[in-house]
């Protein structure tokens, strides 16, 4: 029999132990700011019935499910007909799972499924790994770790502004500083779309805006153009586009201009109130910047929009989120409001990583390390390893009496902080 050679499938990756130490320091302390802010820990299955994944994240989302075969004879219920018309007619017959794209539509399922149980409104968290058949690349895996917060049943802005609270926390206690919250509302971006007489024809224009940083200013302009926005349309735009100044002075530019559209000052209202909570808490430096060319994932969100990005690391946004009034609609329970937000983990540990802020003590897992001369010498201090675990100190004794530099470089490569030395004379 041949050797067969080790390995794992594509877009996915072992994490070694001091890869483990780092990325635990990182959802530690992000665990412990939802908590504290009262968000509470759930888990859903790896894998979800496909009635329940398909249909929810686009076309292009369902080719990205990874699908489960039944188990046993997985080809019995088939026919050859179903052989000839190809996947399409295969699929119901032959898989009735798939594991989960993302965690926001495994908990609009939960909460459809829990909603006379829940206590509204329901603060969740959720740190668990998501898949997605993706061709591997740079950054994007086919297994990977998403960190979901999200509020249900309530449409108080509160929930905005601790969100922001939540960020500034999260990253003061890993020791970022530079970094910048991108805020916009879904309202204001449908305002302008009326304000500049196209009307219907939002989620082009905010497809479209949502690339200036990639493709420029012209590049959005194209955009437009071939999506039939009008030059006097675009014309319009253009203060928007090349807006300048603080926030209250692009507030003060953006109630101009959108001053004759109801739903696009309902929105500036509500940005308004965000920060004046934000304010309330006595947050200072908040780092909240307002950009109107931010427009994620607009079939979903409805609200106000977030995205976070850290200065100098060119890794990308590392977390965004913003409000939903129908997540849980597509499963029978209509216009219940929510926000919620993510953190990309694997794009923050990489941003950590840039800047050198993991902290030695994140890779160390043993405090002592027991080294022993001889045979007696280990006799001796096993009840001296008894007492240091007794008094909940991680603790190990190097299992056999070899020459103290081994011992030394053991403890120096496990970056032990602490060894007591331990002869029969001595």
């Amino acid at each position: 029999m041949s050797k067969q050679k080790p390995a794992i499938p594509k877009g996915t990756r072992d994490f070694g132990p001091v890869e483990m130490g780092k990325r635990n320091f990182l959802l530690n302390t992000i665990r412990g700011t939802f908590q504290k802010f009262g968000y509470m820990p759930l888990e859903t299955p790896s894998m979800e019935n496909l009635s329940v994944l398909t249909g929810k994240y686009g076309d292009e989302g369902d080719q990205l499910l990874y699908k489960i075969v039944n188990s046993g004879d997985f080809l019995k219920k088939t026919t050859s007909e179903d052989y000839a018309q190809g996947a399409a007619s295969m699929l119901p017959k032959i898989a009735e799972k798939g594991l989960r794209y993302d965690l926001t539509v495994p908990f609009a399922r939960y909460v459809v499924m829990n909603r006379h149980e829940l206590n509204l409104p329901f603060k969740r968290f959720q740190m668990q790994p998501v898949w997605r058949a993706d061709r591997p690349q740079k950054g994007r895996y086919r297994e990977f770790l998403q960190c979901d917060a999200d509020v249900v049943g309530t449409s108080s802005l509160l929930c905005e502004a601790e969100i922001v609270m939540m960020i500034n926390e999260t990253f003061e206690k890993l020791g970022i500083k530079n970094f910048s919250i991108h805020l916009n509302h879904r309202k204001v971006l449908s305002g302008i779309t009326q304000v500049i007489g196209a009307k219907g024809k939002e989620t082009a224009f905010c497809v479209a805006i949502d690339k200036i940083d990639k493709i420029g200013k012209e590049g959005v302009e194209n955009e437009l153009r071939n999506n039939d926005f009008s030059e006097d349309a675009i014309q319009q735009l253009q203060p928007l586009l090349t807006l300048e100044g603080d926030n209250n002075q692009k507030l003060i530019a953006l109630k101009s201009l959108l001053n004759s559209s109801e739903i696009g000052k309902t929105g500036i209202e509500e940005l308004e109130q965000v920060m004046q909570m934000v304010n309330g808490f006595g947050l200072q430096a908040h780092h909240v910047v307002y950009d109107l060319t931010l427009a994620r994932g607009l079939s979903y969100y409805t609200g106000a929009i977030f995205e976070v990005k850290i200065d100098n690391t060119g890794v990308g946004s590392v977390s965004g989120g913003g409000r939903y009034d129908d997540l849980t609609g597509v499963f029978g329970l209509p216009d219940l409001t929510g926000v919620g937000f993510s953190f990309g983990v694997d794009r923050l540990y990489d941003a950590m990583e840039a800047l050198g802020l993991f902290p030695e003590s994140s890779q160390a897992v043993t405090t002592v390390l027991l080294c022993p001369f001889d045979e007696t010498a280990m006799f001796h201090a096993l009840p001296i390893l008894g007492k240091l675990r007794e008094a909940d100190i991680p603790s190990e004794l190097f299992p056999e009496p070899a020459k103290m530099k081994k011992q030394l470089n053991y403890a120096n490569k496990k970056a032990i902080p602490f060894v007591i030395i331990i002869g029969s004379e001595e």
